[in-house]
């Protein structure tokens, strides 16, 4: 089977394996999209998740962000790790969404890698999910993992493997193939001890019997009875 044939297969059934796929930073608008982004990085969506609901009360608007004084965004956002650089990137990106764009976070990719601390990732997860605009493939450390399994790549670098799969991938596919990659890479194919034997898309994946063959997957759950 040919790496397109995987994805069109993978495409047809992953819809049905995770019907409710979809970005798990809680979110209401593209501005708040874009800083729990940025907050995403080296920390769980989880972990955001706790920290927003009072970000987002406390700060409003791009300006808010903008006006904050660095010690108290850092403090702010501190258990998500690396503070000092967050809070540096959402100053500078929202001070530029303000001067530039009227407050309103904008909706191409140009404009968005522009902006101050937000690069290609961050672009696609809030041209995706908050514009529903297909410009690009999210890959953050599951959707690197699963396409290596997958043999769908064999790059390394995040850039050149969304290129891989860009040509793969049907377009309008696009930000769903990273909500059904990232939900099965945190559900099923863990990086450590994949649950191979339980896998949904076991047939498809090259990967799969390998592991199981030299144990690095999980051993299958022993049968009742």
């Amino acid at each position: 089977m040919t790496a397109r044939e995987r994805v069109a297969q993978l495409v047809e059934g992953f819809p049905e394996i995770y019907p409710g796929a979809h970005c798990e930073l809680n979110f209401k608008n593209p501005l708040q999209l874009l800083i729990a982004t940025i907050l995403s990085a080296q920390c769980t969506d989880k972990r955001v998740n706790m920290v927003t609901p009072a970000l987002f009360a406390k700060y409003r608007t791009a300006q808010d962000y903008a006006n904050a004084p660095q010690t108290e965004l850092e403090n702010a956002i501190k258990s998500t790790g690396f503070f000092r650089n967050k809070a540096k990137s959402i100053r500078g990106a929202t001070s530029a969404i303000a001067k530039l764009y009227q407050g309103k976070v904008p909706k191409t990719m140009e404009q968005l890698c522009g902006l101050p601390g937000v690069g290609r990732k961050t672009a696609n997860v809030v041209l995706g999910n908050a514009f529903s605009k297909n410009e690009g493939i999210v890959v953050d450390t599951h959707v690197v993992r699963l396409s290596r399994r997958l043999r769908l790549t064999r790059r390394v670098e995040p850039e050149k493997i969304e290129r891989d799969l860009m040509k793969l991938v049907p377009r309008e596919d696009w930000t769903n193939w990273s909500h059904w990659l990232i939900w099965h890479g945190r559900r099923r194919c863990f990086a450590r001890k994949p649950d191979c034997s339980q896998c949904e898309i076991f047939r498809l994946c090259p990967s799969g019997k390998i592991f199981l063959r030299t144990g690095e997957a999980r051993k299958p759950a022993a049968a009742d009875g």
